[in-house]
């Protein structure tokens, strides 16, 4: 399979890199093909300018680049940290810019855009890691855990992946080495569950 792998972190040593690293090892380890693109190493422009809005614009050669990823991507793994209930600016405009229409999904003939879209994605499944400095009970308790509902349901969802995981860990900033250790061995074996080997 071809799998997208996303990151977006500022530190290039922050725990959200290593675990989009551990993933993409374990899948080229089980066969698939990665695309990996950490946002802002390569810093991505996330602004959606007014002229790339409407179905057909003529877009920048690397947005096409990404739309053409995200639309032959046969499984996508995204990796963030929780900032404000929310992903970072620059994983936000890579959504706005790439999971554009007629990539991402499509309206029916006749909706002007205020039906239900139908999702365009090939993937068959996608998997969501985030770090968070939130313990998990007051995050459900307060917050009620916004990213699943972002991800799952507003992005995903709507675009035709139905074969959704999303994992969240942390506390990050308390946490020991023997502790990332170990989320990094979790990371490894839901990528063997939801991207298994392909060879024998």
């Amino acid at each position: 399979m071809k799998v997208l792998v996303i990151v977006a972190h500022p530190n290039i040593k922050s725990f959200n890199r290593a675990i989009a690293e551990t993933a993409a090892r374990k899948l080229r380890r089980n066969g698939h093909e990665v695309v990996f693109h950490d946002l802002y190493e390569e810093r991505f422009d996330p602004v959606l300018p007014e002229e790339e809005i409407p179905l057909g614009a003529s877009l920048a050669s690397a947005i096409e680049t990404h739309c053409a990823e995200a639309a032959s991507a046969e499984g996508f793994v995204i990796v963030h940290p929780n900032w404000w209930g929310q992903p970072p600016a620059i994983m936000k405009g890579w959504i706005d810019r790439v999971f554009r229409p007629g990539v991402a999904y499509e309206f029916q003939e006749g909706d002007g855009g205020e039906g239900i879209p139908r999702g365009l994605l090939k993937a068959s499944v996608a998997i969501v890691f985030n770090t968070s400095n939130t313990p998990e009970e007051r995050e459900m308790k307060v917050f009620g855990d916004p990213l699943e509902t972002l991800w799952n349901n507003c992005i995903f969802g709507l675009c035709g992946v139905k074969n959704f995981h999303r994992r969240m860990f942390g506390v990050i900033v308390t946490s020991t080495l023997k502790q990332r250790t170990t989320w990094l061995k979790e990371v490894e074996e839901v990528v063997d569950r939801y991207f298994p080997a392909t060879f024998c």
